[in-house]
């Protein structure tokens, strides 16, 4: 059963990695480690595993059910854990949502099926989300891709969701488009039973909290989660020069972890925290393969603006 029981997702809600050794196995001494790490920070609402930032696309059921097991034995009595579902079929969705529940997480966070990419309709999109409330009553996240991906679901198909299936509580919005994260937001927000909007666009996430976006989920938490609770501290206590202040650290960041090609986002991060010393190596499993040195070193000229990492230190690293 969920360790807190009471979890609403909402706040800031980091998405940590997965360390690898050499080998291409868990590192899960490191994998610990970051966990701590990253719990560590003050505001956090909850973590969330088995995601695209721990590259779940390429571990096995027994390596995801491990990445829970690792993340609940570390932080799993301070913060609620979000798992998520990344699968293809629906019945598979709800194996896995119902081993998330029985390793004690406390909400799901729902990936689209890729085969929605050939098309979808509303019942295709209900019939999913129903079999996954079936198997485990946790509070579901909603990831929301952009709708040009056609994996991303209308507004109006968002709303038969959240009429039917109850255990709904929030959505992750991907949608790059701001006048439709607008929209979502309102739409929402303004329903009888609210539904949370968790943000994850770092690109303008200051933008998209002042919107009103009720936290924010993202990869990018392994490495900034300090930075993103400052930030979402200064918007709720309406503090907008502070706010613009932070954001303004933010946002080299965001420019390189989340550059061309965008699939190497996390394999940027890994590389991050190798440079700030949290992680022994930046090893990502295949078909991402290990980024150039040129780009190493625009992630550390970002950490130096975002003032994460010391200009001189950074140098005598790099000599």
């Amino acid at each position: 059963m969920a360790r807190h029981p009471d979890f609403v997702p909402q706040g800031v809600i980091p998405a940590v990695l997965l360390p690898f050794h050499d080998d291409l196995s868990i590192d899960e001494a490191s994998f610990r480690a970051h966990l701590r790490d990253v719990a560590a920070v003050q505001g956090l609402s909850a973590i969330t595993v088995n995601a695209h930032s721990t590259e779940v696309a390429s571990c096995t059921q027994d390596e995801q059910r491990r990445v829970m097991e690792i993340a609940g034995e570390e932080v799993g009595g301070r913060l609620p854990i979000v798992h998520g579902i990344w699968a293809d079929g629906s019945l598979e969705a709800a194996r896995i949502a119902r081993q998330a529940q029985a390793g004690g997480a406390s909400a799901l966070l729902v990936f689209p099926p890729a085969p929605f990419t050939l098309g979808q309709t509303p019942e295709m999109a209900l019939s999913h989300f129903k079999t996954i409330a079936d198997a485990s009553d946790l509070p579901i996240i909603v990831f929301q891709y952009p709708l040009a991906t056609g994996q991303g679901y209308p507004l109006a198909t968002l709303e038969r969701l959240f009429e039917q299936v109850p255990t709904i509580r929030a959505i992750k919005d991907w949608t790059p488009l701001v006048p439709q994260h607008e929209t979502q937001i309102r739409a929402l927000q303004g329903r009888k039973r609210p539904i949370n909007v968790l943000s994850t666009n770092s690109a303008f996430l200051l933008s998209s909290l002042v919107l009103g976006c009720n936290g924010l989920l993202s990869g990018s938490g392994s490495v900034i989660a300090d930075l993103q609770a400052r930030l979402f501290r200064a918007v709720q206590a309406n503090d907008l020069a502070e706010a613009r202040r932070l954001n303004d650290l933010i946002h080299p960041t965001a420019r390189v972890f989340y550059a061309d090609p965008f699939v190497d986002m996390h394999n940027r991060m890994k590389e991050a925290l190798v440079l700030l010393g949290k992680l022994p190596r930046a090893v990502v499993r295949p078909p991402l393969v290990k980024i150039s040195d040129a780009e190493v070193a625009l992630i550390r000229d970002a950490l130096i603006a975002a003032g994460l990492l010391d200009a001189r230190a950074a140098l005598g690293n790099a000599a």
